[in-house]
């Protein structure tokens, strides 16, 4: 086998180029050495970025460890440490492989191919297909464009009684395992401001607020992920307890929403007390629920909710 360090340093290729021979997304190449530091390719005249075999062969290699089930910032290290000591990985060969799923794939593709997977309830595929994601986008591509517009058709499928409520479940069950292992795959850090996630009294569904929690963890905030039903004087004493910056809590029915009403006066009376968030189904498919839950309504999605979190959180 070649070590990496073996091969020529010569930067000639362009990031589509490197996208092609590596089967990551281009968009994934760019937050893996804006956010881990696994690249610092240098810059052509006209400031495109340009990449060396060695490079190459180093995205390679991260990629199959990712594939494996390792998270991209444990690889990160690890690479950055053996390469402190003068380790370098050996290259993989290019060797083509046989597979179900095809690398590379446009996120539409991917959450069609997974609906059918999940309503089939063929969780090797479905699990290849999360890997896959996870391997070549970004985490806000993924749910986003990959795991919304499936539950999306989930959903609708289920209304028109095309599937079981057991399907319903099954995929749901798939589905959060995945995000649960994304969401524990990021370092907490102790110094940044601590957030409460989690579901209102009665709220089972909690696919919403774990979206919520990943991206936060992701952006650098100290996240607890509280699940499902939180009893609203259990959750306020703990929030006394340990004094977070934020509170943020999902519902998915009109019974889950009113559980709220008291909450934004109830950790009003903490010192200091806290930001309450909310969102979830429940305040889309009726939107006049926002005028009557105290606190604040952080938006339709996911990620959009985590922009208005962090605004608020820097004034």
């Amino acid at each position: 086998m070649v070590s990496i360090a073996e091969l020529p340093d010569i930067p000639r290729y362009s990031i589509k180029t490197v996208s092609v021979q590596t089967g990551i997304r281009p968009v994934t190449i760019r937050a893996w050495e804006r956010r881990y530091r696994v690249l610092d390719p240098q810059r052509a005249q006209n400031r495109y970025r340009q990449y060396s075999d060695r490079e190459i062969a180093l995205l390679r290699w991260v990629k199959s460890r990712v594939d494996e089930g390792t998270p991209i910032s444990r690889v990160a290290a690890d690479l950055k440490g053996s390469m402190e000591r003068g380790l370098w990985p050996e290259a993989i060969p290019v060797i083509p492989t046989p597979g179900k799923v095809e690398r590379g794939r446009p996120p539409e593709a991917l959450a069609a191919d997974l609906y059918n997977a999940l309503i089939h309830h063929d969780a090797k595929t479905a699990d290849e297909l999360l890997r896959t994601a996870h391997s070549t986008l970004v985490l806000r591509s993924i749910l986003q464009d990959v795991l919304t517009p499936c539950l999306v058709q989930i959903g609708e499928a289920w209304s028109r009684g095309d599937i079981r409520v057991s399907t319903e479940h099954y995929a749901s069950q798939i589905l959060q395992g995945h995000m649960m292992q994304w969401f524990l795959s990021y370092p907490v850090r102790r110094t940044t401001p601590l957030i409460l996630t989690g579901c209102a009294a009665t709220e089972l569904h909690q696919i919403g607020a774990l979206m919520v929690a990943a991206l936060l963890r992701e952006d650098g905030y100290r996240v607890e992920f509280l699940g499902a039903d939180l009893p609203v004087d259990d959750l306020v004493a703990y929030a006394e307890d340990v004094k977070p910056a934020a509170v943020l809590l999902s519902a998915a029915s009109e019974w889950s929403a009113a559980e709220l009403a008291t909450i934004q006066e109830r950790l009003a009376r903490l010192k200091p007390a806290p930001i309450f968030g909310y969102g979830g189904q429940a305040f889309l498919r009726y939107p006049g629920l926002r005028s009557r839950i105290p606190g604040t309504f952080l938006g339709e999605t996911a990620a959009e909710g985590c922009a208005n979190l962090i605004r608020l959180l820097s004034k």
